[in-house]
């Protein structure tokens, strides 16, 4: 009789354990692809432009953002890039793993500072980007994309 419960226990235990999942296999996972494009962050008139342009620092891309409410616009932040002869203000590296980290390596123009910020996305989609500070998550940014592009 002891031998019976053991074996049933046992069996419970198995099954138990096989039901876990240890690999986090429902993480979502991000393809750097999915980011490529141009940005709209929801109810402003802040835009980030992902691009799969190659940073001077490998696996990193350019990416670029502007705020038209402050009056900065897509051409302005490309003007300056062309006249310093590198990426300044407005200008970030980026890297997104697999597993939704985001990096993003803002640059100044001013003093060549570099300011990393690190970010989780949630929610990578044809038309939806949304992410949050990675020690701060109620901090989250949203986004609705204007244009889907391959640079």
């Amino acid at each position: 009789m002891k031998s019976k419960i053991k074996l049933i226990l046992i069996a419970v235990i198995g099954m138990a354990l096989g039901g876990c999942n240890f690999g986090h296999t429902n993480d979502p996972t991000f393809e750097m692809s999915d980011l490529y494009g141009y940005w709209l962050q929801d109810n402003t008139e802040h835009y980030v432009r992902f691009t799969n342009e190659l940073s001077d620092e490998n696996p990193y891309r350019y990416g670029y953002e502007w705020d038209e409410a402050d009056e900065v616009f897509e051409s302005d932040v490309l003007k300056e890039r062309e006249d310093v002869g590198r990426p300044g203000n407005g200008w970030f590296k980026y890297w997104l793993e697999e597993k939704g980290d985001l990096h993003e390596i803002h640059l100044m123009s001013n003093d060549g500072a570099e300011i990393p910020k690190e970010y989780i996305v949630a929610v990578l989609t044809d038309d939806r980007l949304e992410y949050y500070e990675k020690d701060n998550k109620n901090r989250r940014t949203c986004f609705s994309r204007v244009v889907k592009s391959n640079n």
